[in-house]
């Protein structure tokens, strides 16, 4: 694996495509710069494409999701060739789009050769849901990438262990969590989320959350949570299972070293075995038992 950096990312207005540019290129360049080989920006980070020229949003949440699905495609190219130039892989930001009759969360990741992947996120939110009327996508996805196997989990998946122990199973060594939560509970959902994911899969897992307040846009309004590197409390990994946390809040990068060798380490002589103790719930949860008690 590589240095991983996990944005704490705030959302700013743009006035054009330049300024779009301008920012990324800052972010990514202090992230590749202090050596980080994979960016994380966080859930509903993509959000920002739609205050181009100046525009707010309000409550207009459909007006917003149009304005987004149609400055996506300039915003990857601008995101690819940062990446390409900078040689890093890149999970973009996440925002809702238009693909058809439906409206979908999406992120992509991109390679510094210019290879492009869609990430969905598979458990919308009860607000998206009854809000956005959002649909989940897909089935779940390992990226297989030069960094080795990756997998994703946007905010809500996070918090359904069987979405990330299929990536797990599938070979993914580290789980890339970004998120958007508007309170502090949602916040502590997420990072209690990823951290159970690390625990029961043991590998890192990696958390970029949206900070700060936009008031051009009720969709966006309020975002709190800071950015993390978690693993399971155990041999090679801190005993409290966190590897580096940031300030609450505070916009910028946090940048972890995240190698193979403790994953397979603590997977092969832990002094727990969840990873491998796995199977054994199966035949446990077949066929549960009913006992009365009088």
């Amino acid at each position: 694996m590589t240095k991983v950096a996990a944005a704490a990312y705030p959302l700013s207005p743009l006035a054009d495509w330049a300024d779009y540019e301008a920012k990324l290129s800052r972010w990514v360049g202090e992230a590749a710069g202090a050596g980080a080989g994979l960016l994380l920006f966080p859930e509903y980070g993509g959000a920002e494409i739609a205050t181009l020229g100046g525009a707010r949003w309000g409550t207009d949440h459909f007006g917003m999701i149009d304005a987004i699905t149609e400055g996506l495609d300039e915003a990857n190219r601008i995101l690819a060739r940062l990446a390409a130039s900078h040689g890093v892989h890149i999970l973009t930001g996440s925002a809702p789009i238009r693909e058809g009759g439906r409206i979908l969360n999406r992120a992509f990741f991109i390679g510094p050769e210019g290879g492009i992947a869609p990430v969905d996120k598979l458990m919308p939110t009860r607000w998206e849901r009854e809000a956005l009327g959002m649909q989940g996508g897909g089935a779940t996805q390992v990226f297989e990438t030069a960094l080795g196997p990756i997998g994703c989990a946007i905010c809500y998946d996070s918090e359904f262990p069987l979405f990330s122990r299929a990536q797990a199973e599938a070979g993914a060594r580290l789980l890339l969590v970004p998120s958007c939560t508007e309170t502090e509970a949602g916040y502590w959902r997420v990072r209690i989320g990823a951290m159970a994911r690390a625990l029961e899969s043991q590998f890192w897992v990696v958390h970029a959350p949206l900070i700060g307040n936009n008031d051009w846009a009720e969709m966006v309004e309020t975002n709190v949570g800071a950015a993390g590197v978690y693993g399971p409390p155990d041999l090679g990994f801190p005993s409290t299972g966190v590897a580096a946390l940031g300030g609450r809040e505070e916009p910028g990068w946090v940048i972890h070293e995240c190698p193979d060798e403790p994953v397979a380490r603590v997977r092969r002589d832990g002094g727990v075995l969840n990873h491998l103790h796995w199977a054994e719930q199966d035949a446990r949860l077949a066929t549960p038992g009913r006992i009365t008690l009088r």
